[in-house]
């Protein structure tokens, strides 16, 4: 049964040798995981809890930790999307936010529907969690589902806080919940080198290193002076001294881009010998991080960054600045927690710091007028805003290159 699961695991792509998968079944025979006699799916090995069968596997066959979510994508399609318990500590209860009803409203219902200033949704939601004793569904005021409140999931508001469930409207000024988000994955195999000549276009050639190539005209030069004897001289070989910091959003709406941020984020790891990544969600903070598992555990103060490298670094940001704008311009405004300078404030400090910037955006170009958060952050960067295409990459490049 098995056998079947090492080879869902290898279509995903994930580098499990043969010796890695006998090593999990020495392990399983050897009782390294409990069974349990409540078990009875057979889908999973026979008498082993699921949730340990999931861990003891993971243990054995991944290697990097960069490979984690292709894991557990791989794994719960194999055992027909199973979803591995996450202990995250809500302060709203978990049946308050079962969604039972789709709420379908008209443009016009839509249309009538008053949204909410900032400090008024903070306050808002202070006194309903102080007020609110039960469930409630498809109502305009109080934390539930499908219904109008700007609290809840599952229905409509323009401007809300989105707790529980998933985005569907992408108007939530506020998350609440702890999102697992992975790395983009600087593996991914290129379906066109057009990315990388586009890249190439920022090159700055330096000599460096140890003795690689043949120097010919230095060689028939010297041989000439010898008399004739072959005098061979070597030379370093030229690589591209342009160092560049890229800061790559991730999460959210950036799901939609993750193929071809991951095609970007290869060509970038191979055309910059001098490059150094970091990640950030809808905006920049306080601080940043380079493992989307540690985020939180792991991360680096802005202001260190800045320090750290100089200003010849080109910075690069990846994003598609769909947000609310509560987000850039607003203290407090994060989804995630409460920042204490509005995320303009450090966009600022960056762009000073790095006069050499641009924006890459993978949304589509028509829709950027649409978008207030879009429109702030071209401000913001001074209209160096790119589309990724291969004409706006080599036009951000060349921006970039002067």
């Amino acid at each position: 049964m098995l056998i079947d699961f090492f080879y869902t695991l290898r279509a995903a792509k994930l580098p499990v040798s043969v010796k890695e998968f006998l090593t999990l079944l020495e392990a399983l025979k050897l009782g390294v995981v409990g069974p349990n006699a409540q078990q009875t799916d057979d889908s999973t090995p026979s008498g082993y809890k699921l949730e340990d069968f999931y861990f003891l596997a993971r243990t054995t066959l991944v290697k990097d930790e960069k490979h984690y979510d292709k894991f557990d994508r791989a794994f719960s399609a194999y055992f027909h999307g199973v979803e591995l318990v996450t202990d995250f500590t809500q302060e709203v209860p978990l049946d308050w936010l079962k969604k039972t009803l789709e709420l379908d409203l008209t443009p016009e219902q839509k249309a009538a529907i008053e949204k909410m200033g900032w400090d008024e949704l903070m306050e808002t939601l202070k006194k309903r969690l102080e007020e609110q004793k039960e469930r409630h569904e498809g109502g305009s005021k109080w934390i539930g589902t499908g219904g109008t409140s700007p609290f809840g999931h599952g229905g409509y508001n323009p401007q809300g806080i989105r707790i529980g469930g998933a985005g569907k409207n992408k108007s939530a000024v506020k998350v609440w919940e702890q999102r697992a988000y992975r790395d983009y994955d600087d593996t991914q195999e290129l379906g066109t080198r057009n990315i990388k000549v586009a890249l190439r276009r920022l090159r700055k050639f330096a000599r460096e290193g140890h003795v690689e190539e043949l120097d010919l005209d230095d060689t028939i030069r010297c041989t000439a002076a010898n008399a004739g004897y072959l005098d061979i001289k070597m030379r370093p070989e030229r690589h591209n001294n342009v160092k560049v910091l890229l800061l790559m959003d991730v999460g959210g709406t950036m799901d939609e881009h993750i193929a071809r941020v991951e095609e970007l984020f290869s060509a970038a790891k191979t055309e910059f010998k001098h490059l150094e990544f970091y990640y950030f969600h809808n905006c920049v903070y306080d601080f940043v991080w380079k493992n989307n598992r540690r985020r939180f555990a792991e991360k680096f103060p802005t202001w260190d960054i800045v320090r750290k490298y100089n200003k010849d670094y080109k910075l690069i940001f990846i994003g598609d600045a769909t947000m609310s704008p509560y987000e850039i311009l607003q203290p407090g405004g994060s989804v995630e927690y409460s920042n204490e300078e509005a995320g303009a404030e450090w966009l600022g400090r960056l762009t000073h710091a790095y006069p050499q910037f641009a924006w890459i955006n993978p949304e589509p170009q028509g829709v950027w007028q649409y978008r207030q958060s879009i429109s702030i952050v071209q401000q913001l960067m001074s209209q160096r805003m790119f589309p990724m295409t291969l004409k706006g990459l080599e036009e951000a490049m060349r921006l970039l290159s002067k």
